[in-house]
């Protein structure tokens, strides 16, 4: 699976914001998808998953009740709604591929291809 994010940009705090993420390659519904971002001088963290069908999700403390995710297998595509943004959003942010089950989705070890980020940016 490779995975192409979109959507970053400047907006000011409190703005909402919509990344997604396109897949290509075979199997996209077989595995868990996370976002992840890497802030300036800061180690890469995760911010959200999603189980293979979606009934199952995950929010790092910093998120939850802010952000949510979503995927559409048909379309192969995930998204993360960001809403109510902090300048300490800021970051690249990345979707990547999981686990081929719905356990630890918390577990950033389990994560590989990781496609391309999209910069997000919020100015207080």
């Amino acid at each position: 699976v490779q995975l192409q994010a979109s959507g970053g940009g400047l907006v000011q705090a409190g703005d909402s914001l919509r990344l997604s993420c396109a897949a290509s390659g075979r199997m996209f519904s077989s595995y868990v998808l996370g976002w992840f971002r890497q802030a300036p001088g800061k180690e890469r963290e995760i911010v959200a998953a999603i189980s293979r069908r979606g009934s199952r999700s995950y929010f790092v403390d910093d998120v939850e009740g802010r952000f949510t995710i979503s995927r559409d297998n048909a379309k192969k595509m995930v998204y993360l709604q960001m809403n109510s943004l902090k300048p300490e959003d800021t970051a690249v942010y990345y979707c990547a591929r999981g686990p081929p089950y719905d356990g630890g989705l918390d577990q950033s070890h389990l994560y590989d291809d990781w496609g391309q980020g999209t910069l997000v940016t919020v100015s207080s």
